[in-house]
């Protein structure tokens, strides 16, 4: 397992992340510790959750994640062994305060909250989990609108929140301060607004990035190399869909595509780019899914790339990634394969 630093810290996290989105709703709490206890024995350090998961979100099901990973470092005692990375909600979802979007209060209402249900004095990397102005993240690329957001009061909420994850970093609540979802303007006003006012610096973006979504290659890849704000890349399968079981209108039981009634990466345009690359596997012997994962790997801006199944028989096949090198004619094939299908989500 290779080890990377995060940002300009003294951290070393494993360049393979767990993520842990569906324990408390598709999986059990049993099913997320036998998940945990996999990827220790793997030689991962780095486990990444949110206080809105499992997903998707509700007042049933947000927070529950935190309390099954909560619940393993009460049994286990390794709370000491791994890199603990959450997440506050970036406003709007009603039934976690409210909607509020993060502020100087609502900041440290979340990170206490969390870190009672996490049973932790400390999380080692506090994530904002999505920007509160507008991004292009999620499902929200064809809607992003820029012109429509208030500069004074993006540049105010951003000066405040890091006032706040400074005062939580004194108090030994929370070791580094991070980001998601965002968008170079973004990224590029939290450092600069860190470093002009001493506040705590991004070290870590956390965006989706996987064969068929590769939209940081290129400013957002320019900012992280220069500034090192390296990328915890999130569904590096595509929520499941590189795998290839939604092809033909497929819906296995279980699926996200079933559990969410629907699954809004599936298309015409990325379902032929996934049937391409698959092509691309099979060309080199290669399995599909740790083609995709392997590929990420080899990104240069990447520090880990987020893993996460419903079953640990997924988590073996996603583990094997480790053990796949990629030739230069695989990936000379996944380049002219991307030419083809260059923004199919």
């Amino acid at each position: 397992m290779n080890l990377k630093k995060l940002g300009r810290t003294d951290v070393s996290v494993t360049d393979i992340c767990l993520g842990t989105m569906t324990w408390g709703s598709q999986n059990t709490e049993a099913e997320g510790h036998a998940q945990i206890a996999m990827v220790r024995d793997a030689g991962i350090n780095f486990m990444d959750t949110a206080e809105v998961y499992a997903v998707p979100g509700s007042p049933e099901t947000s927070g529950r994640t935190e309390e099954i990973i909560g619940n393993w470092f009460a049994a286990n005692g390794d709370r000491d062994k791994w890199v603990l990375a959450t997440k506050i909600v970036g406003g709007g979802n009603a039934h976690i305060r409210n909607g509020r979007r993060p502020d100087a209060a609502s900041v440290r209402e979340a990170i206490e909250g969390s870190l009672k249900r996490l049973k932790t004095d400390y999380v080692d990397l506090y994530q904002i989990h999505w920007p509160s102005r507008g991004h292009y993240n999620f499902d929200s690329y064809w809607r992003y609108a820029p012109e429509k957001q208030d500069t004074a009061d993006a540049l105010a909420n951003m000066e405040d929140v890091l006032g706040a994850m400074g005062d939580l970093v004194r108090e030994g609540k929370i070791r580094h301060f991070g980001l998601s979802n965002e968008t170079t303007w973004g990224l590029a006003q939290w450092v600069r607004l860190a470093e002009a006012k001493g506040l705590p610096r991004a070290v870590s973006v956390q965006n989706e990035y996987s064969l068929i979504r590769r939209i940081f290659d290129h400013d957002m890849a320019e900012l992280s190399h220069h500034e090192d704000v390296g990328l915890l890349a999130y569904s590096p399968l595509a929520g499941g869909m590189l795998s290839g079981k939604y092809f033909d209108g497929a819906t296995p039981k279980g699926s996200r595509k079933d559990y969410q009634n629907g699954f809004w990466r599936l298309n015409e345009q990325s379902d032929a780019a996934t049937h391409a690359y698959h092509e691309v596997a099979a060309r080199h012997g290669l399995d599909p899914v740790q083609m995709a994962i392997a590929f990420c790997r080899t990104r240069p801006f990447i520090t880990s790339t987020i893993i996460g199944a419903t079953s640990t028989e997924q988590l073996t096949q996603v583990l094997g990634a480790v053990d796949v090198t990629l030739s230069p004619e695989v990936l000379a094939d996944i380049d002219a394969t991307h030419r083809r299908f260059p923004r199919p989500l």
